[in-house]
């Protein structure tokens, strides 16, 4: 199969590239290396798939030194003719879209930036989808688009019209013009509500890597809702056992879809959407304080209230994908000490702890249980 995988030097689309081309698979990755987070964890991701050119100029073709079958183009979404000569180059089988301008804080701030890359690159990539005839264009969606939906667990068969990010509404968005484009062209769709992927690689701005460095510089963690949150922390591995389970099973008209009663997960046209995590929400000082026992340090917290267009608990219904052979593996107290193995080994940890120990931070051998 040869798949094209865009936000290939992003935390999800580089794990993606590898496992697809650890089976054999054909893979071109895209990724624009913009600057929302650091470049060099970016092109450290492309080093580890045999990218090894540091800096890579826009539209050039790098072929990997390590996995004959990956090339990876420095490519954006938004460029639409640059986009289509790919697509031309290249007859793909499956599109996996992870490429998107990603977090809720971020959304607040810079919302011009959502709607060029996830709605403007989106139907650019759709087009390309359409006259290219793709077999499958599988995409990243989020929990976020729960929004103000308090049923538990969330439920991919529950309506989802009431976002409170624009991060939300964006990717609501992309759902909305995918089924479209499965209506009108009987293009496959399907999207996956990724529900907060940790693992090792991870983006500095998710909320594992932002407690380890914090905790690593000896500067407070900020634990919003005065700590009373929970998530469906859902580790990398799993989360691309099931990216590649969709890949391989593409969406399929539901020939019991009632337009009178509609299942918003799915549709009398090739689409289809599923939840994807693990499936048992976690408590946000528990997912704390297993970080504290993996690095031996007490994390200085500063408690904030609940920001704006954030929810206070998530939890994934994974029974659809499930039926795709779908089942996490990964404990949490697996995964959080996998990340920080990781991250004393990418940031040079032996240095930073002899740091620690001149400047007196407690590293403790034990921790208590409860706080």
């Amino acid at each position: 199969m040869k798949v094209l995988v865009t936000g290939s030097a992003g935390f999800i689309g580089f794990h993606l590239v590898k496992q697809l081309l650890e089976r054999g698979d054909e893979v071109v990755g895209i990724d624009n290396i913009n600057d929302y987070y650091d470049v060099n964890l970016k092109y450290a991701r492309l080093r580890e798939t045999g990218i090894l050119k540091n800096k890579i100029v826009y539209g050039q073709t790098v072929r990997s030194v390590e996995y004959p079958n990956y090339q990876f183009v420095k490519l954006d979404l938004t460029d639409a003719e640059a986009l289509d000569d790919l697509f031309k180059m290249h007859n793909f089988d499956s599109v996996c879209n992870l490429a998107a301008q990603a977090g809720v804080r971020y959304s607040l701030v810079n919302p011009r930036s959502y709607i060029e890359s996830n709605i403007n690159g989106f139907i650019n990539l759709l087009e390309c989808a359409r006259h290219h005839h793709i077999k499958h264009l599988l995409y990243a969606s989020s929990s976020s688009v729960y929004g103000l939906n308090s049923k538990m667990p969330f439920s991919a068969n529950d309506n989802v019209d009431h976002p409170i990010s624009l991060y939300a509404a964006s990717k609501k968005s992309n759902e909305l013009m995918a089924h479209s484009y499965s209506h009108l062209f009987n293009l496959p769709t399907t999207a996956l509500r990724f529900f907060t992927v940790y693992g090792p690689w991870g983006r500095p701005d998710m909320a594992m890597f932002l407690f380890t460095k914090a905790m690593l510089d000896d500067k407070p963690i900020e634990v919003f809702n005065g700590g009373d949150m929970k998530r469906d922390f859902t580790y990398i591995d799993d989360i691309i056992d099931g990216i590649v389970k969709v890949i391989d099973n593409p969406a399929q008209r539901n020939e019991d879809w009632n337009a009178a009663a509609p299942d918003p997960s799915s549709s009398n046209s090739p689409y289809r959407i599923y939840n994807i995590g693990r499936g048992e929400p976690v408590r946000l000082m528990d997912f704390i304080t297993e970080i504290e026992k993996n690095l031996g340090i007490i994390a200085k917290k500063k408690f904030l209230t609940m920001q704006d267009g954030d929810v206070s608990k998530t939890w994934a219904d994974i029974s659809d994908l499930k039926s795709l052979g779908y089942q996490p593996k990964v404990s949490v107290k697996e995964g959080i000490k996998s990340f920080v193995k990781w991250y004393k080994d990418f940031y040079n940890f032996d240095e930073i702890e002899t740091k620690l120990r001149e400047i007196n931070i407690p590293i403790l051998n034990e921790l208590p249980v409860t706080r």
